[in-house]
């Protein structure tokens, strides 16, 4: 006899459910250490895969190799996305961290220009490419399986493990940076050094891999395939009858990826050439950040799940508009106003990180759910994640102010406002909505 949709929407036994959130977040957490690691090597990568002579020129192509990853994104989301709403998350799941730690693998393996010349550049755009468009279909997968396999009143804790694993491969790889600078010398740093963090993302990406395909679909997944309701054409649903959440989700993500990158990826770079702090102590704010989300991301996760996503959200949101300028005024005053404004921009952060993705997913039906998740975060992150750093620079330099920063979070916090009042309150819904389990015909 086929399992009903209740039946196979029941919450799962304790074990699989420790299960759905390590196949959710392990491959965000090899993802993000892959970036760090390449972000933080980015000097000597130069030196291994460009031409000798101009150092600068060598570092902006590694660095341009770096957005060009980031702008095949969706491309990689109109692909994987649609996929997992068509044959399911765990497949995909599987699919997008074999190629992600295949191409990390490959680039820890690359001859360096000495060897192969011009290849090797080539050769690294190409891994890049691959590994970003992977990458497209990363978060889609993975948001949507957590939320369908977290337990309904446990939905905003489960799915912020997604950020969890985030920040971890962050904090991971910049470790990894940190104990080979202090181990090797420059000189064996080129040579070998720098594979490390390559060969080692690959048996994460393995072990990865391995959990994600032993463990089954999700219930709601399982729930349209019992249904007979699986969709055909998932992105022509989704962009004719859930624009209007496509863009609310949109709003959503611009709130998160902006303070995202500007306070954990461009606020070493603004310390070091604005303050005139060390970058050592840039570097130790940046980690600390990192280690009060891990702990703050979790907890307004659950915070949404007591009352709700609209208050946390939006009362986070309204934060970051009131606070974004006076932290970074506060910041001008000296080290130690440096470290308030960015540890007040750092709790802001953790508590958009442990909200905007679940209710995300929960507005979409589960039918197009990974395909407008995906399409939203990987758009999103090339028009507004990867651009921080050069926009921040190009800013202060045309305006002469060290406060653009500030102005830009605002911004990006009223365009997450406007979409938070525009959603409804959908903490402790179910997943599966209407037109999940009727003959839409579609």
């Amino acid at each position: 006899m086929t399992a009903s949709p209740d039946e196979l929407t029941a919450v799962a036994d304790p074990a699989t459910l420790r299960r759905s959130v390590a196949a959710g977040a392990v491959g965000v957490f090899v993802h993000w250490f892959d970036w760090a690691a390449y972000a933080y090597l980015a000097s000597t990568i130069a030196s291994v895969f460009f031409p000798e002579g101009d150092a600068t020129a060598g570092l902006l192509a590694v660095f341009g190799v770096f957005a060009v990853s980031f702008g095949i994104r969706p491309i990689g989301a109109l692909v994987f996305g649609p996929l997992g709403d068509r044959i399911g998350r765990k497949r995909t799941l599987s699919l997008v961290i074999f190629v992600m730690s295949g191409a990390t693998l490959a680039i820890g393996l690359l001859p360096g220009y000495a060897t192969i010349g011009i290849a090797a550049p080539l050769l690294l755009v190409f891994l890049r490419l691959l590994q970003g468009f992977a990458a497209g279909g990363e978060f889609g997968s993975a948001a949507s399986f957590l939320a369908e396999y977290a337990p309904r009143r446990r939905r905003g804790f489960g799915v912020s493990w997604l950020e969890v694993g985030s920040l971890l491969g962050f904090l991971s790889g910049s470790f990894v940076f940190l104990l080979l600078s202090v181990g090797l010398s420059e000189a064996q740093l080129a040579s070998w050094g720098w594979r490390i963090p390559f060969l080692i993302a690959a048996p994460l990406g393995v072990i990865g891999f391995f959990i994600r395909s032993r463990i089954e679909d999700t219930p709601e997944y399982r729930a349209l395939e019992a249904t007979d309701n699986v969709p055909r054409s998932p992105v022509r649903e989704l962009f004719r009858h859930h624009r209007k959440q496509l863009l609310q989700a949109a709003g959503l993500m611009t709130m998160m990826h902006v303070p995202f990158y500007a306070v954990l990826t461009y606020l070493v770079t603004y310390e070091t050439d604005y303050l005139g702090h060390s970058s050592g102590s840039a570097a130790l704010l940046s980690t600390v950040i990192s280690l009060v989300g891990l702990v703050l991301v979790p907890a307004f996760g659950r915070l949404s799940d007591r009352v709700g996503r609209r208050p946390v959200l939006i009362g986070a949101g309204i934060a970051l508009f009131v606070l974004a300028t006076p932290a970074y005024l506060l910041m001008r005053t000296g080290l130690t106003g440096t470290w308030v404004g960015g540890l007040v921009l750092g709790v802001v952060l953790a508590a958009i990180l442990g909200t905007y993705a679940v209710w995300s997913a929960e507005i979409f039906p589960t039918r197009t759910r990974q395909g407008g998740l995906s399409i939203a975060y990987n758009l999103t992150a090339a028009l507004f994640a990867g651009t921080v750093p050069y926009l921040m620079t190009v800013l202060i330099s045309a305006t002469g102010s060290t406060l653009v920063p500030g102005p830009y979070l605002m911004v990006a916090a009223v365009i997450g406002l406007i979409a938070a009042f525009s959603l409804p309150e959908t903490a402790g819904n179910p997943l599966l909505h209407k037109e999940d389990l009727a003959d839409t015909g579609r």
